[in-house]
């Protein structure tokens, strides 16, 4: 183990400033600063025109509106009059700059406006005005004391103002706090900790004081502040004693009743159990209430949060900031996805998940960092590989930190000679892949050197991992959400790609994780029941570490218990952990541990013998339920129906086509500029995809998942609806958005041709033909990353899929009675550039080749089916079905396979 403290995450820390603190009382130098400053603005203002007009003139002369002016010679009265309208032109920058300054303090608007070119002139503005209106805050320190008086009730935070000081000193007492409720939007404008830090703390730089006292603390609507840019209406945030502006409550007074007693906004408790239906339900009476109050303006504000929004967003909290975990349970996903789809049944869809499940998958696709945990698979195998080359054992790497830039290894002891491109830095106690190499690598066959590394964390730069090998000790596990850690470290280490071989026995929890990955993953209900197969199957470290980089490794292990163990348990599993290479992370007070990871009540993770403090990646039940069922969802077999598309009235083109069947397109308007193209476009997408009207609110949870201010949403949907033209986009009183019926996509032109066809066998072929002809590649191709991830709980992606590789099979089936294989050859194809997995396609190209009598032709396509198996990034290989057609059609094609794979 390390004799020195670890090197600590690399980042940018910059030196704290001591925060600005506006004085609780004036004194008599503030009073003088005043009067002078007062005097100064209006000799400034005032005085300054006064003697320009009185000894120089005005700033323009009758002369200089002569055009012979400008031609004549110059002489001292042209230079004179010149610079006079030059002072006249900085005195009016100095108006323009104090009236902005006067409006920003008097109307508290926070960062006044910049004036261009006058950063010196409106800096002297600032400060003048700034000790003037100081100067005149007695008057506002009257009213709302007498209110008070008559009132017994804190005042509402908007009556405060400078009286602040004085109400505190009245009320406050020993057992109370300051609170401030976040206010509802008003028109555009929507809150924001750094104008509550300025309102209540005297400067905006001081925000990260209040998320620090609030962090990762539940708010009366159920969710928790994770963000410092993203708060919502209606949350109750514990202020700095200094805070002004703000309520009085006694210290035990819960976030509910504070709101109860100090309204800020309408809201809506989410009950961690809460299903659908009720979500709607909450969602309708919203609208129909704002439909009853608002005109019909698309920019609206609605500040209540709906139970389904609040329950989607703390999926979102945990599942996508877990990105190493999210990357890998995606790809597993995909790969049971692509075993759902072997066994496709003709006419029916695969079975997609519902509720809490489908937003799992969202959170999964919003946070999936698969390009991170590629650069750390490939980096340590390369590792690996180099140091095997050189007969070097790899050292032990207790920690890591993948950010953006840098994939850095903590290793013991320090070596300043890591093989390339891998560099040493902080005397070799850092082993440093930049990204930018990272990406560059290509995949390596070699041995995983460090499955055991596993997320406990993320810093302010990026992801902390340990490596549970590297304690030669328990590690102990604490605090009130000990399993939610486990249950997070369980699912990281069962799906990660920079492990090979791997067991994981999971005791007295985690049963059900056994459908994320059942070849990974046991569960027990006691240590008694693993004890002695542990012992009995021990390894010494440097035995395993050298065969996983020569190439003859063992199954790593590891051991997750929630259950404390007895003090014989303990004692024998301390002595197994300090001779096994496997990983112990247990539960409860265990002695002894060589490493304790503390989970705190703030949601931080700790591990002081390394240093470390992090905000803890955890796996809560609720979150843990959904992605058991999203696997289970994607292990049935039997399919769902996909409804049949409501007719078209004609198939003309129309004014603005969406095209989908391939890289998205916008046909028929000129593009925006190509920052704002791709979130208008997805706008486009999902109303046209979701023909009711679809609510703004609405709009905002799909397009901005993790949530987005009011004004940002409205500011979009405005600009979409210039762009469109009223003609094409239809709001209607309650604020609700729907295309007109010029505007089409290319998914429902398909389903009309494919529709019709059903009706009108004479012309089947023909209208097949032309659906098949609009498919240009897969769904939505080449779309930006991290959009789009509504798809995920959508019916979209299943029956785009589904309806493209069936029209293909009614078209292959109708030719090869036709006796036109080449023709079923091409329907096929077309399809599958959409629908590359499904599987029935591919049986369905075999037999249409065979149909042609092209034997040379056949057996290049079993060659790329067989080689397209072999190397498919989710893996499963070929389905049964489709290798019995094989042997059927084409008997010898193993025999060429193995004859490929020899050369």
């Amino acid at each position: 183990m390390p004799t020195r403290e670890p090197t600590r995450p690399p980042g940018r820390h910059q030196p704290r400033r001591p925060p600005a603190r506006i004085p609780a009382r004036r004194t008599f130098g503030d009073v003088l600063a005043g009067v002078a400053a007062l005097v100064a603005l209006v000799a400034l203002v005032g005085g300054v025109p006064y003697a320009l007009l009185t000894f120089a003139g005005p700033p323009v002369t009758s002369e200089m509106l002569d055009l012979d002016f400008f031609t004549a010679e110059v002489g001292p009265s042209t230079i004179q009059a010149v610079l006079v309208l030059l002072v006249w032109l900085a005195w009016f920058q100095l108006f323009v700059c104090v009236l902005v300054e006067v409006y920003a303090g008097v109307r508290r608007v926070g960062m006044p406006a910049r004036v261009p070119l006058s950063g010196g002139t409106q800096a002297l503005a600032n400060k003048l005005v700034g000790a003037v209106l100081l100067l005149f805050t007695a008057g506002a320190m009257i009213a709302p004391i007498a209110r008070m008086s008559a009132t017994p009730a804190a005042p509402p935070v908007t009556a405060v103002a400078y009286s602040a000081p004085i109400v505190e000193k009245t009320l406050e007492t020993h057992k109370t706090k300051k609170v401030y409720v976040v206010q509802p939007p008003h028109g555009r404008h929507h809150e924001s900790l750094w104008e509550i830090a300025e309102k209540c703390l005297g400067d905006g730089r001081r925000y990260p004081e209040i998320y620090r006292l609030n962090q990762a603390k539940e708010q009366p609507d159920g969710t928790r502040l994770r963000m410092a840019d993203l708060i919502r209406p209606g949350w109750v945030l514990d202020m700095p004693d200094d805070a002004r502006n703000v309520h009085i409550v006694p210290t035990g007074q819960s976030r509910e009743q504070t709101l109860r007693e100090h309204p800020g906004v309408a809201h809506t408790r989410a009950q961690p159990d809460a299903r659908h239906d009720v979500g709607k339900k909450a969602t309708e009476k919203t609208e129909q209430d704002q439909a009853r109050h608002r005109k019909p303006d698309v920019r609206q504000d609605q500040p209540e949060i709906t139970i389904r929004e609040a329950q989607s967003l703390d999926l979102i909290d945990y599942l996508a900031g877990a990105s190493l975990a999210a990357a890998g349970l995606l790809a597993l996903l995909a790969r049971r996805r692509r075993e759902q789809l072997w066994r496709r049944v003709f006419g029916r869809r695969i079975v997609r998940p519902r509720d809490d499940a489908a937003q799992a998958e969202v959170a999964l696709r919003l946070g999936g960092d698969a390009p991170g945990a590629r650069i750390l698979d490939i980096g340590l195998r390369l590792l690996g590989a180099e140091l095997a080359a050189q007969h070097r054992t790899p050292p032990t790497v207790y920690g890591a930190h993948l950010s953006p830039r840098t994939l850095d290894l903590w290793i013991h002891p320090p070596d300043d000679d890591p093989p390339e491109p891998w560099t040493a830095e902080d005397g070799g106690q850092v082993w440093r892949l930049p990204a930018h190499e990272g990406r560059l690598l290509e995949e390596q066959a070699g041995g995983a050197p460090y499955p055991g590394l596993v997320s406990i964390g993320t810093d302010a730069s990026g992801r902390v991992l340990i490596d549970l090998e590297a304690a030669q000790g328990l590690i102990n596990v604490r605090g009130p959400q000990t399993t939610a850690a486990l249950a997070a470290l369980a699912v990281e280490l069962a799906t990660n790609r920079w492990s090979d071989r791997m067991r994981i026995t999971l005791v007295g929890f985690g049963e059900e994780l056994t459908a994320i990955a059942p070849d990974r993953i046991r569960s027990v209900g006691g240590l008694a029941e693993v004890l002695p197969e542990l012992e009995a199957t021990a390894a010494p470290r440097r035995e395993v570490l050298t065969g996983r980089v020569s190439g003859s490794p063992r199954d790593a292990h590891y051991l997750l218990s929630a259950v404390a163990p007895t003090h014989e348990e303990a004692r024998r599993l301390a002595l197994l952990a300090r001779r096994d290479t496997a990983g112990y992370v247990v539960a409860g007070e265990v002695p002894h541990a060589t490493w304790t990871l503390e989970i705190g009540d703030d949601g931080k993770a700790r591990i002081a013998e390394l240093g470390f403090e992090v905000e803890a990646q955890l796996l809560p039940r609720r979150h843990y339920k959904a992605l058991v069922d999203l696997f289970r969802t994607a292990g049935r077999l039997d399919g769902e129906t996909y409804p049949e598309a409501e007719p078209l009235e004609g198939l003309h083109p129309p004014a603005v086509e969406i095209r989908m069947l391939g890289p998205v397109q916008i046909a028929g308007l000129a593009p925006l500029e190509e920052g704002r193209m791709a979130l208008a476009t997805e706008l486009l997408v999902y109303l046209a995809t979701h023909p009711g009207d679809v609510h703004p609110v609405v709009l905002g949870g799909v397009l901005w998942p993790r949530g987005v201010q009011t004004m940002v949403r409205d500011a979009t949907i405005a600009r979409v609806a210039d762009w469109l033209g009223p003609e094409h986009l239809h709001v209607d009183e309650a604020g609700r958005l729907r295309l007109g019926p010029e505007v089409r996509t290319d998914w429902a032109l398909f389903r009309e041709l494919v529709r019709r066809s059903h009706h009108d066998p004479t012309a089947r072929t023909v209208l097949l033909e032309k659906a098949l002809g609009l498919v240009r590649g897969p769904l939505l191709a080449a779309r930006p990353p991290g959009r789009y991830a509504w798809l995920a709980a959508d019916d979209l992606e299943y029956d785009v899929a589904a309806g493209v590789a069936d029209a293909a099979h009614r078209l292959c089936e109708l030719r090869l009675a036709q006796d036109e294989p080449d023709a079923a050859v091409a329907a096929v194809r077309a399809a599958l550039l959409l629908a590359t997995d499904d599987e029935g396609l591919w049986r369905d190209l075999l037999r249409a080749t065979h149909a042609t009598g092209d034997a040379v032709r056949m057996r290049a396509v079993v060659e790329g089916l067989t080689r397209r198996a072999a190397s498919h990034p989710y893996g499963g290989g070929m389905a049964p079905e489709t290798e019995a057609l094989i042997e059927e059609l084409l008997p010898s094609w193993r025999i060429h396979v193995v004859r490929e794979s020899s050369a």
